[in-house]
């Protein structure tokens, strides 16, 4: 028999999201229902696999992930949308969803996705977690000692690192002592890993990221904003 498991459902109207929850139900797996996704972070899961679509969507899904990944979720992501382009569900699964689902849903989609989460969630929701935690941890270094993660990260000196900062290598040297102090890294592969991990841009690059970006840095989320407004 195959193995239970519980499916968040977020954004649509609410009958869509009955939808989803009835056929669920029906399959002998658990659905649990949000209003919104303010109500999701309010109730964040632990396990399964989380349905977004419509509104929670707008914004794309990069923006979406980061923002659960600013509220410590990691739960795998499956995408949903009636008649999705297959040019977005090529950017959905590149930017972190486990899958994405045609709307509305059948039963051979929500088998499908299920015996995706079976074989998949569990290396998908490990990567969530190391990223959720590399950047709790690179989020606790000053500015400086995260232009020197980012330099180190492109592979540089401590000395290539002092002429691009126009700083001294001694001063290098501290910053970068401090910095893996923070990130409880024991040697610069290690930190050079969780800075990959958390697939963070360049701290000097903040001027050109977009605004949703520039609102996650700010710690104002976009989509919070957009769901309060609706």
């Amino acid at each position: 028999m195959e193995q239970r498991i519980t499916i968040h459902i977020v954004g649509g109207n609410s009958r869509s999201r009955a939808e989803q929850s009835r056929l669920i139900l029906a399959l002998g797996h658990h659905a649990e229902v949000y209003s919104d996704l303010v109500e999701l972070i309010d109730r964040p899961p632990r396990s399964g696999v989380i349905i977004a679509s419509d509104d929670v969507l707008e914004r794309g899904i990069s923006t979406l992930l980061d923002y659960l990944a600013d509220a410590g979720i990691w739960t795998p992501l499956v995408a949903a949308k009636p008649e999705p382009e297959v040019e977005e569900v090529v950017k959905a699964i590149q930017a972190g969803a486990l899958d994405f689902l045609k709307l509305p849903l059948s039963e051979a989609e929500v088998q499908r996705m299920v015996a995706h989460v079976h074989s998949d969630a569990g290396r998908h929701a490990e990567a969530r977690r190391r990223l959720i935690d590399a950047r709790r941890r690179i989020g606790t270094l000053s500015p400086r000692e995260r232009e020197v993660l980012d330099w180190l990260t492109e592979g540089c000196s401590n000395k290539a690192i002092a002429r691009n900062l126009e700083i001294s290598p001694r001063t290098v040297e501290i910053h970068r002592a401090n910095m893996m102090d923070k990130l409880g890294a024991n040697h610069a592969a290690e930190a050079v890993r969780l800075r990959l991990e958390a697939r963070m841009n360049r701290a000097s690059d903040k001027e050109n990221l977009p605004e949703e970006s520039e609102a996650l840095q700010a710690g104002a989320s976009p989509i919070r904003r957009s769901v309060n407004a609706g």
